[in-house]
């Protein structure tokens, strides 16, 4: 029953990935955490990660547009990030990482929100001061090993940056693919990497999850899908954080 449920959330998350660019932590992280503990939640959320956002760059039909110096800059402050997360997915409380997932959706949630009032075309946004890609850098890094949900500070950052839609989306999948390259042997080191059983029923939903939801973007789009989304994360982070309290 717990493979099942997990597989539900994977299938679910890959779905709103793959049909909007973004999204597969959000819903999946909370749900994963509450069934396998943090550890194996972390494990999974990085395994998936991986091959999801592998499969967005690869299986598009267009050449990724990837903002490379942002990229790299974001990566390099990730970095002590990586360690800090993963050490602090050994040391601290299944309850206190349950709310911080909690919060990070609550802080992408809000990001989702405000994006829908920045400038539209023709319209640009103020470039990020120097502090917030070290910020970003380091709060994602640290996010990706301890929780698996790394978005919500580069997001921050990439809209801050004005970045064109397209260009968002790649580069926020180059940056997970790495993010996960680099943080599963920080797992290794810390003894914090534990694959949950049924590993290949999740990774068999989140492949079934991308082609579905390649198939519903054509229709999963509009005012209506945007206000299901939000409500969706907000539930999702309300139930997260519910259950790191009680």
């Amino acid at each position: 029953m717990t493979v099942a449920l997990a597989a539900l959330a994977v299938l679910a998350g890959a779905v709103l990935q793959s049909a909007t660019g973004f999204g597969f932590a959000l819903v999946a992280a909370p749900i994963l955490f509450a069934l396998l503990g943090p550890q194996q939640a972390v494990t999974a959320g990085v395994l998936l990660g991986l091959v999801l956002n592998l499969l967005t760059l690869a299986s598009e039909r267009r050449r990724p547009v990837v903002l490379a110096r942002d990229t790299w800059l974001l990566l390099v402050w990730s970095l002590p990030g990586l360690a800090l997360g993963a050490v602090a997915l050994r040391e601290l409380s299944e309850q206190l990482l349950s709310a911080l997932v909690a919060l990070a959706v609550l802080a992408m949630l809000a990001v989702r929100v405000g994006a829908r009032s920045r400038p539209r075309r023709g319209e640009r946004a103020s470039r990020p001061r120097r502090w917030q890609a070290p910020a970003a850098g380091l709060t994602s890094g640290a996010l990706s090993t301890s929780t698996a949900l790394s978005g919500p500070p580069l997001v921050l950052y990439l809209l801050a940056r004005a970045a064109a839609p397209s260009a968002m989306r790649d580069t926020l999948a180059a940056i997970f693919v790495v993010q996960a390259l680099l943080g599963l042997p920080a797992l290794f080191l810390t003894a914090t990497f534990e694959p949950p059983a049924g590993l290949w029923a999740l990774i068999a939903a989140g492949l079934a999850g991308h082609v579905l939801g390649r198939r519903a973007f054509a229709w999963l789009r509009g005012e209506r899908y945007e206000r299901a989304v939000l409500a969706l994360l907000a539930l999702t982070a309300l139930v997260a954080l519910a259950g790191s309290v009680l």
